[in-house]
């Protein structure tokens, strides 16, 4: 454990401050349990980049920036064999056995997000000593078996065509990416879309026609509906349409938060009719209250307690950075993505402090176990909260 590492899990100690036999049994509990993250980022790399630096040097486009860095610290930078062994302890740290991966950019163009999606295909490919890519629910113990990561993929958002002469046609992608391994979709990703509105929007006008017929064309194809960043009242009306779960991976209970990202129970009672979960995040601004490991508990434990068990999930919406991106060249100042939308009111990230993030983070999953034995839950209970009830729900999804 290097010393960053145990500034992180210390920090969870101090939020917890678990008596020896808590402590012992929640770790014993973690490393004998599946372990699935309903939304994460699998450790980035870092290092030398030159890419970058030539990319400012010819004037590049943010775009094409970005994406060079990002296909850095998921990828190519894994070549140096000393960040490979940094990959391999961050995921036998965290105990995480598979990640429902963020494989594709915010928003619905289809080709921006098969630039994200080729880099976590590609390091599956790379690093077959260390990961597997999954696409069937079934093969997740047998990559365990073998002492291997899986990722599992989902994209930021619904992928539709530029142009389209009907309805028909335009679900024609969410087939193709199906067949490219991503098993679940976000709606919409903060803002409005064609599909309905996003959660940070002023106004709350919920699904659209057509998303209605997205949400059909992805219950045929196996494709999970991801509400997490939709409005509350397109959260809700999806749920109700749906044929299958509807999740929202990422998230938190509204009782306790204010954040725009988080569910009403209104929304909540309508993702548990459907059979579906919602996963709460690891963002402390999202989560209010002490904006610490406790408040992410107090979420847990909410939903669990008032929706049930089998209706709540973590979804960290979390990663690690193994080490800094170096390069020469600063990265030329822009303005938010329009997708991203993060300047809504409310964002609340100038009020977290390091501590409170530290205590939440990726690396310290076997400290949310040990929090979930603190709290009085039983093992079969936690058991489906860190992973078991994400396994249900991806199983039903790919039921004729």
């Amino acid at each position: 454990m290097n010393d960053r590492w145990q500034e992180i899990r210390q920090a969870a100690l101090d939020v917890l401050h678990p008596d020896e036999k808590t402590l012992a049994h929640g770790l014993e509990l973690h490393r004998n349990s599946y372990v699935f993250d309903a939304y994460g980022f699998s450790p980035s790399g870092g290092g030398r980049c030159p890419r970058i630096d030539e990319l400012i040097s010819a004037g590049a486009g943010r775009e094409e920036i970005i994406r060079a860095g990002e296909e850095f610290r998921m990828c190519s930078s894994y070549d140096d064999p000393a960040m490979q062994k940094l990959l391999k302890e961050a995921w036998e740290f965290s105990g995480v056995d598979c990640n429902f991966q963020n494989s594709g950019v915010e928003g619905n163009d289809a080709v921006e997000m098969l630039y994200r999606l080729s880099s976590y295909t590609n390091i599956a490919d790379r690093l077959t000593g260390i990961y597997e890519r999954a696409v069937y629910p079934a093969q997740l113990p047998e990559i365990k078996k073998r002492g291997r990561r899986a990722i599992y993929m989902t994209t930021n958002g619904v992928p539709l065509p530029d142009h389209a002469v009907s309805t028909a046609e335009s679900l024609n992608l969410i087939g193709v990416f199906f067949r490219l391994g991503v098993r679940m979709m976000h709606l919409t990703y903060n803002r409005r879309n064609l599909i309905g509105d996003g959660c940070a929007e002023s106004a709350d006008a919920g699904l659209s026609s057509f998303g209605k017929e997205v949400i059909a064309e992805m219950n045929r194809t196996g494709v999970l509906v991801d509400v997490a960043h939709s409005g509350l009242k397109t959260s809700f009306e999806a749920a109700k349409v749906s044929s299958k779960p509807v999740v929202a991976s990422h998230s938190a209970a509204g009782a306790l938060s204010t954040h725009y990202r988080a569910k009403s129970d209104e929304v909540i009672q309508a993702i548990k009719e459907s059979g579906g979960f919602v996963g709460i995040c690891g963002h402390p601004p999202f989560l209010q209250g002490t904006m610490d490991l406790n408040a992410m508990l107090d979420h847990i434990e909410y939903i669990a307690r008032k929706f049930g068990v089998d209706h709540v999930a973590i979804g960290t919406d979390n990663g690690v950075s193994l080490a800094p991106v170096e390069t020469a060249s600063k990265m030329p100042l822009t303005r938010p993505i329009w997708e991203q939308f993060w300047t809504a009111p409310g964002a609340g990230y100038e009020l977290m402090t390091k501590e409170q993030y530290d205590s939440v983070n990726w690396l310290n999953w076997p400290m949310y176990t040990v929090g979930l034995v603190q709290r009085g839950f039983t093992d079969e209970e936690i058991q489906k909260i860190i992973g078991g009830n994400v396994l249900r729900v991806i199983t039903e999804i790919l039921e004729k």
